[in-house]
């Protein structure tokens, strides 16, 4: 279920509701009792790799190359 982050105007406090996506734009009440609240914009952070995609590779000093650039040219 996602998370939501809403701030009272009220009282300033920020507060997080967990709720069905359908609910997500319904009025929050903050836990001081105001109703007077917005919801505010989340960010996502995504790390990781997708399974089955190769790792990656470091770049520069395989295969006959010294510094990242070809020797002996």
């Amino acid at each position: 279920m996602p998370r939501y982050d809403y701030r009272c105007r009220a009282c300033g406090s920020t507060f997080e509701l967990n709720r069905p996506m359908a609910q997500a734009g319904d009025r929050a009440v903050c836990p001081s009792g105001h109703d007077d609240t917005v919801k505010l914009l989340s960010t996502v952070a995504v790390t990781g790799r997708a399974s089955g995609a190769p790792a990656a590779r470091p770049a520069g000093g395989a295969g006959g190359c010294c510094g990242g650039g070809c020797c002996g040219g």
